[in-house]
């Protein structure tokens, strides 16, 4: 997924000259995850600007960049280190272009490595979406698989609006092909749809981000069980939703309306968390369909653990089987 990224950014800095990269480390380190490998190489210190330590500073001057006909690409080292600039995200960069009318915009994509399992330290392994998903003005996408990391980055560059690119730090190093052939068609900005991955009779089960690989495991450990006992246990449809802000819920609504059945896995605390406004609005639209509860899979509502016990906070596949077996069960 890094180099799928890489290979997403240089594509863009290809077709564009506007497109520019800013953030700590990113020119001749290329990186904390060697994300921008190459890119300063490649397209000069004018265009990959290594930053000091000041995440708001950094937000602000591209906020002025943007205004100005640029469409700069800012990378927050760690998810932990964003908070500095969330006051010029959220009061500022998101609403300009319903402050003025529409008539400025700020292209501007800010990319957050996020979420735990790589045994970082403390303010390292964060799940701040919510935050943003929360502000009206931002939109909010993040990749699962190399080939979907490395389109909607593009997509992202070619939107009009502020985007919150969350790349799961943990699947960086997750392998697919990809055709790098492949750009976004002029307008496909938008379409960071909801897809599903996995078809199934039984269940829903609504991940994203770093959760999707976990919740396909999940899915498969399920059907290992009922070929190798002959049971009719859980048959699970998987549905990664891609986006975050705003949600695209078409899939996830036609697949309840098949299965009956929710759950919705996501690293980040189940208190007050994304899965909470899809139960929401499933059980609104699907009130009739529902043969049970909506059930959330999520971290503990604990600040992050120390990295030697992290696995005891992320759901694993166990957890979310456990909160499918509970909807089957009514």
């Amino acid at each position: 997924m890094a180099k799928a990224i890489n290979a997403g950014l240089r594509a863009a800095m290809d077709d564009d000259p506007a497109v520019l990269l800013l953030g700590e480390d990113i020119g001749a380190l290329g990186g904390v995850f060697r994300v921008t490998d190459g890119l300063l190489k490649d397209f000069g210190d004018g265009r990959v600007i290594d930053t000091p330590l000041a995440e708001s500073a950094i937000i602000g001057a591209a906020i002025g960049l943007a205004m100005r006909g640029y469409r700069p690409v800012c990378e927050i080292q760690f998810d932990g280190f964003v908070f500095p600039a969330f006051d010029q995200i959220t009061t500022q960069l998101a609403k300009f272009r319903n402050r003025s009318s529409g008539q400025v915009s700020a292209p501007l994509v800010i990319r957050i490595p996020y979420g735990g399992g790589i045994g970082a330290v403390e303010h390292h392994s964060e799940s701040p979406e919510v935050y943003f998903a929360h502000t009206p003005g931002l939109r909010v996408v993040t990749p699962a698989t190399p080939p979907d990391a490395f389109l909607m980055i593009q997509q992202a560059i070619a939107s009009p609006d502020p985007v919150i690119f969350l790349e799961p730090k943990r699947r960086y190093w997750e392998k697919s092909e990809v055709d790098l052939a492949v750009r976004p068609a002029t307008g496909e900005w938008e379409l960071h749809e909801s897809r599903i991955v996995r078809p199934g009779r039984d269940v829903t089960l609504v991940a994203y981000g770093p959760l999707v690989r976990t919740a396909l495991d999940a899915a498969a450990t399920a059907a290992a069980e009922r070929a190798s006992d002959g049971t009719a246990g859980a048959d699970i449809e998987v549905v990664d939703l891609r986006t975050l802000a705003p949600l695209d819920l078409e899939p996830v609504l036609a697949s309840v309306a098949r299965t009956g059945r929710l759950v919705v896995a996501h690293e980040a605390p189940v208190a007050h968390g994304l899965g909470a406004e899809i139960a929401s609005q499933v059980q609104e639209a699907c009130f009739h369909q529902l043969e049970a509860p909506v059930v959330r899979v999520g971290g503990w509502a604990t600040p992050y653990p120390a990295s030697r016990v992290e696995h005891s906070y992320l759901p694993d596949a166990e957890r979310i089987l456990d909160a499918v077996d509970r909807v089957l069960s009514y």
